[in-house]
């Protein structure tokens, strides 16, 4: 794989563009990996669709003439309220791998969150993040090995657990199936099996990570086990995968923050769109605990209704990783910009010079 360099970026002026020079940059078994959606795609595409049918209803004769787009996470201040959302395998779009992802985000004021199966150790990652990253958690079978894995993030600097629920088994991916998806030789996932253990689950048939997952991830938890979860790390946890207010209203109570995702489509095809699923979260929630939202995010309009109607920020899944594979730390960075930019003008036509100007009378559903 050859990086695009940064002078394609002037070809960019919308999250589009950098899609299709992240597209162009990657081979089959890459681009698929990080394309898919599970078995007919009908959520991956909802969850643009989905933004698309809402209408802005905008505000005028207000003075706009200074906009500030800055909010805060968990405390931790943010240029714009847009995030890098978890996703493995980052060395498949560029040889920084991770460390760039995490360069651009500290550069652009952002938070990224690493993924359990990145290329990258987590504590070189966290290097190159400087204080603005959070760790995203598979539970393992293995309760020690997860332990250790939440001892090295929190020692890392990662500023919350992000803890993945939605995923008790892969969704079918068919095209990663058909077509065997593995990793290269040349790359590993370090923070839970070497190169050694990955080469063990290769078959004639199917997807490498699939054949790995299947007996990896502990299918037994449940909201009894989250008491165990929280006496292993001091950090907030996020429960990433909730799309319904009883599920909200639960994490909440259980006392963690919600990340409002179907995995980018990945996983159950047919389930409802994130930002759907939205509003009724935000109203379980009733402001108990912070709310994120991935999936199908594009424009700055949809950052804007997203955080409109409940959401503290919304972090970036392929986004991310096509401006990676486009040109590395500065793609993602134009991302990053872009989206910021967008955000932006969204809120000045809308008649909104600060964050909190943003509230479910903006939007039409």
């Amino acid at each position: 794989m050859t990086p695009r360099t940064p002078a394609d970026l002037n070809t960019a002026f919308n999250l589009a563009d950098l899609e299709r020079l992240g597209r162009a940059a990657l081979d089959r078994n890459a681009l698929e990996y990080y394309a898919s959606g599970a078995n007919d795609e009908h959520t991956l595409r909802e969850n643009r669709a989905a933004f698309s049918r809402a209408r802005l209803r905008p505000r005028v004769l207000v003075d706009v003439s200074s906009v500030n787009t800055g909010t805060s996470v968990l405390g931790l201040p943010l240029s714009s309220p847009i995030g890098i959302a978890p996703s493995a395998f980052h060395g498949l779009a560029h040889a920084d791998a991770e460390r760039a992802t995490a360069r651009a985000a500290y550069t652009r004021g952002s938070v990224m969150t690493l993924s359990t199966f990145s290329n990258t150790p987590i504590e070189t990652v966290g290097a190159e993040a400087q204080g603005r990253f959070w760790f995203q958690l598979y539970l393992l079978r293995d309760r020690a090995l997860s332990r250790s894995i939440l001892d090295r993030a929190h020692a890392a600097g990662a500023r919350a657990l992000v803890f993945t629920v939605d995923a008790p088994f892969l969704g079918r991916r068919e095209a990663n199936e058909r077509h065997r998806f593995a990793l290269p030789a040349h790359l590993s996932a370090p923070n839970v099996a070497s190169r050694d253990e990955l080469a063990q689950v290769e078959t004639d048939s199917g997807s490498q990570l699939a054949n790995y997952f299947q007996n990896l991830v502990d299918k037994t938890f449940t909201w009894r086990d989250l008491d165990w979860l929280r006496g292993q790390t001091p950090l907030p946890i996020i429960l990433k995968g909730i799309l319904t207010a009883e599920d909200a209203h639960l994490a909440a109570e259980h006392g963690c923050h919600v990340w409002v995702s179907n995995h980018g489509g990945r996983q159950l095809d047919t389930a409802i769109s994130s930002f759907e699923a939205l509003p009724e979260i935000a109203d379980a929630v009733a402001g108990r605990s912070e709310i994120y939202l991935d999936g199908g995010v594009t424009r700055g309009t949809d950052v804007l209704k997203a955080v409109a109607l409940g959401a503290r920020a919304v972090f970036l899944g392929r986004a991310a990783l096509w401006g990676l594979a486009a040109a590395g730390e500065h793609g993602v960075e134009r991302t990053l910009e872009l989206l910021e930019d967008e955000f932006r003008l969204a809120m000045a036509l809308c008649g909104a010079t600060r964050i909190e100007d943003l509230t479910p009378a903006l939007v039409r559903l």
